[in-house]
């Protein structure tokens, strides 16, 4: 009896330190720095003092402006996180309007810090995800994908890749929710062929199984940012 109660309180004591763990960073990285004047700067922002809280910090406006879409990507992603509106702090949403020119593609990226709900406006997209690597060697990344029609919705998992190609004609417009005031985007190939400075070609070469010359190549090609 005695063991069993001991066993219960061991395992509610556990569940206790558990469920106190640290909140999800909201940027890239916070450096500790021991310094008494140095800036507080934790998860992304500075609470603005209350009393001089406004309307206008919860408000933002021109969500209905299509984006330019004149570019070699054929989309442009136009974000509503934190840094466009203050008041999102510490609430933990943001969304975004993503226009997409015909045969537009808003490429391979990642949100590190949220799961992304996209909803269909106009048009027709093909989207996918792939999920992380699988615990079995033997097998591969699998790739979820779909058709989306107007009023259509789709989720992309935290983390993981994915992306939206306009398969239309004409110009698509979706609108997405992300469960960040700041969810972050890694554009993959941004990332991992246009860092600057260059990732060496040496691990590049070695990590695709290419010539260099085909590095040097996507290396030296303008990798944009889409938002």
């Amino acid at each position: 009896m005695k063991l069993a109660l001991g066993f219960f309180v061991l395992i509610a004591t556990l569940a206790t330190i558990a469920d106190a763990s640290d909140p999800s960073p909201l940027q890239d990285f916070c450096v500790a720095i021991n310094d008494s004047k140095a800036a507080v700067f934790v998860n992304g922002k500075i609470c603005k003092n209350p009393n001089m809280v406004v309307a206008e910090d919860f408000f933002f406006s021109g969500l209905n402006k299509p984006g330019n879409t004149s570019n070699p990507l054929g989309s442009k992603v136009t974000p509503v996180n934190v840094n466009q509106l203050p008041g999102l702090n510490t609430l933990g949403i943001s969304l975004a309007r993503i226009d997409y020119a015909p045969y537009g593609l808003n490429p391979p990226h990642t949100h590190p810090r949220a799961t992304e709900i996209l909803v269909v406006i106009q048009g027709t997209l093909y989207v996918g995800f792939v999920t992380s690597n699988p615990a079995d060697p033997n097998l591969k990344n699998k790739l979820f994908t779909k058709y989306l029609y107007p009023g259509d919705v789709f989720v992309f998992p935290e983390g993981l890749i994915h992306f939206q190609f306009n398969v239309g004609h004409e110009n698509a417009l979706a609108f997405a929710g992300l469960s960040s005031q700041n969810p972050g985007v890694i554009t993959i190939a941004n990332a991992v062929f246009g860092s600057n400075p260059p990732i060496n070609k040496d691990v590049l070469t070695k990590a695709f199984q290419v010539d260099k010359k085909v590095i040097d190549y996507l290396q030296a090609q303008f990798w944009m940012n889409n938002n």
